[in-house]
Formats: structure tokens, C-alpha cells, sequence
């Protein structure tokens, strides 16, 4: 694989949105993409390039205890693809699709040994919130995880937006969103998936008090009791559910304490 390092350039974090770009960092075994020094977008091994780094990853994975094997999941933000690999690996019955704006990131993908395109992955670049628009009835899961400098772009948190997701969502279809807990809109945000998603919701925070994590539903599957037993699935392969185990644990205290 040829060099796709990029140096870091001290000045980055004092200027405009705008004109910052994705840059690469390679620290030992492991593999960060960037859009400033300050924040790590993405991180990778490369020694197993498919696990999931970041625990915000493992806590989207949740999806999985009331859908185990969705037919189709659109995924909203590339990043350095920790999520697309790891449903393409141990999903193997699912379509992947995903939808990143920035042709630059895009550009980084082997670099984070992103799988090509075939019949069931593939990389869009487009504006998802234009995306989304002319959707329906079309994925079971969708994953919101599209940031850029300075958080969440505007129109990928609109109340128009989340009633776009709900119309692009099938029948008992989860939406899975990436939030900062911090964010001095973060209440706003969780206000406007509720008026697309009435209380067929809930919120996992990390430990760190970082990431939240919100899955809504276009149906009643979040209410099914039997998530909260963290029984493995069939279809999930033993070495997937060792990753996310201690991260369902979690979720499964927090499904009981609603």
C-alpha cells in the first residue's frame, strides 16, 4: 500500500471550516484520518482493520439486538469506514450503502482498506441530505454519522431531515445517530428526531460522557423485551459479538432502566 500520510500542518485548527481537509496519521499499528490535529474523525488497526476502534462505533452496532440481519443499511459520512467494513464483514447477507459529500475522504478510502465496490457495498459521493430527500421505503437501518469541522452539518440535523430518514426507512426500520452529549444543541437535536419519531426512542451515552448515541424507530421494535437478554443471534458470528459484547451490556442496562 503506498504512503497516503499526510503531515500534520500546525496551522490547521485556526482556519475557516471551510478550506480544512482530511489528512492521515499513521502512529505504530495505528491509523488515524483527521480534519484537524484537535479531533480523531476515525482510528484503525492495521493489523485487524475491521475491528472497531472507537467505542461510539460498538455502541452504533446496537441495532443488532432487534434486527440481527437487515437487508439493506445506508450509511450516512465515510470517515475512515470503521462501520461499512465491519457490517460488510460479518453482515454478510446485507447491502451497504454509503453516502459521503467530500470527495477528498472518499479519496482516503484504501487507505483505511475500505472494500471496493460490488454488488452489495458501495460508496456514493453526494450530499445526503439531498440524498435522503428522494427516498422511501428504501433501507432497514440507516446510520447517521456525517461530521465535519465544528460538529454536525446544519441541514444533517434539521427536523426536515429526520422526517426524510422516517420516509427512507422500511416498516419497524431503525435510525442510529452519532451525537457530541456536550453540543450546546444536543437537547434541540433530540427534540427534533422525536417530532419525526414520536417516543420510539432511546439514548446510550459512553463512558466518557462524549458520544450519544439515539435509536429510533419507524415502528415498535425498540419496545421488544427480549433485546435486553443479549442473546447472540445466529446470524452474528462469535468473534463480531466478543467486540460488541461488553458495549451491549450497556445498552441491554439501559433498555431496562427505561
Amino acid at each position: 500500500m503506498p504512503d497516503t500520510t499526510h503531515p500534520a500542518d500546525s496551522s490547521q485548527p485556526d482556519e475557516p471550516a471551510a478550506i480544512h481537509r482530511p489528512f492521515v496519521q499513521n502512529n505504530g499499528t495505528r491509523r488515524t484520518l483527521h480534519f484537524t490535529q484537535k479531533e480523531i474523525q476515525s482510528s484503525m488497526s492495521v493489523l485487524n482493520p475491521d475491528a472497531l476502534e472507537l467505542e461510539y462505533t460498538r455502541m452504533m452496532m446496537g441495532f443488532v439486538l432487534f434486527n440481527p440481519e437487515p437487508a439493506r443499511i445506508l450509511m450516512v459520512g465515510l470517515g475512515g469506514g470503521s462501520l461499512p467494513k465491519f457490517c460488510y464483514r460479518h453482515l454478510p447477507r446485507t447491502a451497504i450503502e454509503v453516502v459521503e459529500i467530500d470527495p477528498a475522504v472518499i479519496a482516503l478510502r484504501d487507505a483505511f482498506m475500505v472494500p471496493r465496490d460490488d454488488a452489495r457495498f458501495s460508496v456514493i459521493q453526494a450530499d445526503a441530505a439531498v440524498h435522503l430527500r428522494g427516498l422511501a421505503d428504501h433501507a432497514d437501518v440507516i446510520f447517521l454519522d456525517g461530521f465535519g469541522v465544528g460538529g454536525i452539518p446544519d441541514a444533517l440535523c434539521s427536523e426536515a431531515f429526520y422526517a426524510d430518514c422516517h420516509r427512507a426507512l422500511r416498516d419497524d426500520g431503525i435510525l442510529v445517530i452519532n451525537f457530541h452529549v456536550n453540543h450546546p444543541k444536543h437537547h434541540d437535536y433530540l427534540s427534533r428526531v422525536r417530532a419525526a419519531f414520536g417516543p420510539a426512542m432511546f439514548e446510550v451515552v459512553d463512558d466518557d460522557m462524549t458520544n450519544s448515541i439515539v435509536f429510533a424507530c419507524k415502528g415498535d421494535l425498540l419496545n421488544d423485551p427480549a433485546a435486553a437478554e443479549l442473546t447472540r443471534p445466529a446470524s452474528i458470528a462469535k468473534d463480531a459479538w466478543r467486540q460488541l459484547m461488553p458495549t451491549l451490556r450497556v445498552i441491554g442496562a439501559t433498555l431496562e432502566l427505561r
